[in-house]
């Protein structure tokens, strides 16, 4: 799939030698989707996506130590955007977030991740 030159102009979005998207665990790739769908559904534009990106990643140098990795902002983006735009309540996200990880815990290596595991 070759993706349209704004999201590959995303601020720091790790790219490979032939100029696509890296991504260290498959989790990444997921969030990379849903954020491309998103935009494409309208439910938010690329400028406002790439504010929200670029708030996220200034947190890394706002003194407070705390580094995330890049997908992890990315996530927090994504959040605060479907929070922002009433697409969905920051209690059921953080929800939706501890179910995942209680479901990822459950579930034995190698198998994929069902939230009715958590």
């Amino acid at each position: 799939m070759t993706l349209p030159a704004e999201y590959l102009a995303t601020p720091r979005l790790p790219l490979d030698e032939d100029g696509g998207p890296v991504f260290g665990a498959p989790w990444e790739a997921r969030i990379f989707a849903m954020t491309v769908k998103a935009h494409e559904a309208g439910v938010f534009t690329w400028g406002e996506w790439a504010e929200a990106l670029g708030a996220e990643l200034a947190k890394d140098g706002d003194g407070s130590g705390e580094t995330e990795s890049y997908y992890d902002r990315w996530l927090a983006a994504f959040e605060t955007l479907l929070t922002a735009k009433n697409v969905a309540a920051a209690g059921q996200l953080a929800d939706l977030r501890k179910a995942w990880d209680k479901a990822a815990k459950a579930t034995p290596h190698g198998k994929p991740i069902v939230l009715q595991n958590a």
